[in-house]
């Protein structure tokens, strides 16, 4: 289970979303991926989406957040959940995106929308020298609100030839609009080389 010592509870989190359920939720994503960290070894970026999709299940069992009720949006469009009883279109506020990153400030997103969003970082720990049983570690939970103009258009690589990648946003000054948005960081994780890494011990 996360420790306590390791939420600061002066980053205001999205409206009805509290301390107590990002703690089991971080606790739900660790246990849940525990048995599929083999995808991690063979597609880095599904494990990615995965981490993204377990918060979203989890954060709809027990938030005030639910799965949008049109599949369509939910999976194509935004937001991955809003506040319960916000209708069908929800203002940006009561709008919340789950993302997931083994980067410490990267935050990349098809769309460039105003609301919230939940970033899971987390890395694998083969070792489970951070937690026993738990391969997957989320080290940090940023919680930020970001407004259409914080996001810039990364051009895609995609093109007649093959290859590449679709068009995606990214977060200006990504580092810079975080600080101080980290609801959860583990005191025994630090960024080294651009990677988190236990302060005690390495992770492969």
């Amino acid at each position: 289970m996360a420790r306590a010592s390791d939420f600061d509870p002066s980053v205001p989190p999205p409206p009805g979303l509290d301390i107590a359920t990002i703690r089991r939720a971080i606790d739900y994503i660790e246990r849940e991926l525990a048995d599929l960290v083999d995808i991690y070894f063979e597609q880095a970026n599904i494990f990615s989406a995965l981490v993204g999709i377990f918060g979203v299940r989890v954060l709809h069992s027990l938030s005030n957040y639910e799965k949008h009720r049109h599949a369509d949006l939910a999976q194509q469009r935004f937001p991955d959940l809003r506040r319960r009883g916000a209708g069908d279109r929800p203002s940006p506020n009561e709008s919340l995106e789950s993302k997931a990153s083994k980067r410490p400030w990267a935050i990349q997103s098809h769309y460039d929308h105003p609301g919230w969003y939940v970033v899971w970082r987390y890395l694998v720990d083969e070792t489970k020298s951070l937690e026993p049983e738990r391969p997957v570690v989320i080290w940090r939970v940023d919680v930020v609100f970001l407004e259409k103009s914080d996001w810039k258009y990364e051009k895609s690589a995609a093109g007649e030839g093959g290859g590449g990648r679709t068009h995606t946003f990214g977060v200006k000054n990504a580092a810079a609009k975080l600080r101080g948005k980290a609801v959860y960081e583990r005191k025994d994780v630090r960024i080294k080389d651009g990677k988190p890494v236990p302060v005690n011990g390495r992770v492969d």
